[in-house]
């Protein structure tokens, strides 16, 4: 068995202790902490890809009907949303930091939500203005559907990584691609 190397970026034990000094590791460890928790980022992103994936598919033509400008007053909720599973997706690393930061699921998760979040930053940057004078039933401009095909390819590579990340229990030095 080879021995674990040193991560220089994070301190899995001082997360920990972290979590345990606030409380977080307790509370998640009680009978139905981590349950209530998994209830709790689940309706986040049943809130945040309702509101998300609802735009995009109505951006990208696949929903016909329903006017952009109504769909987008749904926004509010979809950052409730990623509010909550943010919240409770943070309190599964500190509580476990060794299972999520060197887990190559998670790994990717966590690029496909800065790739999501860069798309979104763009979107309203670049494209989102031209949406507002859009007549009813008439299509999008390209960029701003190759944006909503962008946001729907990476909150579905999210919910999936999410779903892998319980499969890949490795041993935290065989996954560590920073560690030397």
């Amino acid at each position: 068995m080879s021995e674990p190397l040193a991560d220089p970026l994070f301190d899995p034990v001082a997360i920990v202790g972290w979590a345990i000094d606030t409380g977080i590791f307790d509370l998640m460890y009680t009978q139905w902490g981590w349950p209530i928790v998994e209830i709790v980022h689940f309706t986040g992103l049943t809130l945040l890809i309702g509101a998300v994936g609802t735009f995009d598919l109505a951006m990208i033509g696949w929903v016909k009907g329903l006017r952009l400008a109504a769909l987008h007053r749904l926004v509010p909720f979809g950052v409730l949303g990623f509010g909550l599973s943010a919240a409770s997706g943070a309190m599964f690393v500190v509580t476990s930091p060794d299972q999520y930061l060197y887990n190559p699921a998670f790994q990717i998760k966590m690029l496909l939500l800065a790739i999501a979040g860069a798309n979104m930053a763009l979107f309203y940057l670049t494209t989102a203005r031209s949406l507002k004078g859009l007549a009813d039933g008439a299509p999008p401009p390209r960029a701003a559907r190759v944006f909503a095909g962008v946001s729907l390819a990476a909150w579905f590579g999210v919910i999936a990584c999410g779903r892998v990340i319980t499969a890949f229990r490795p041993p935290a030095w065989e996954w560590c691609a920073w560690c030397g």
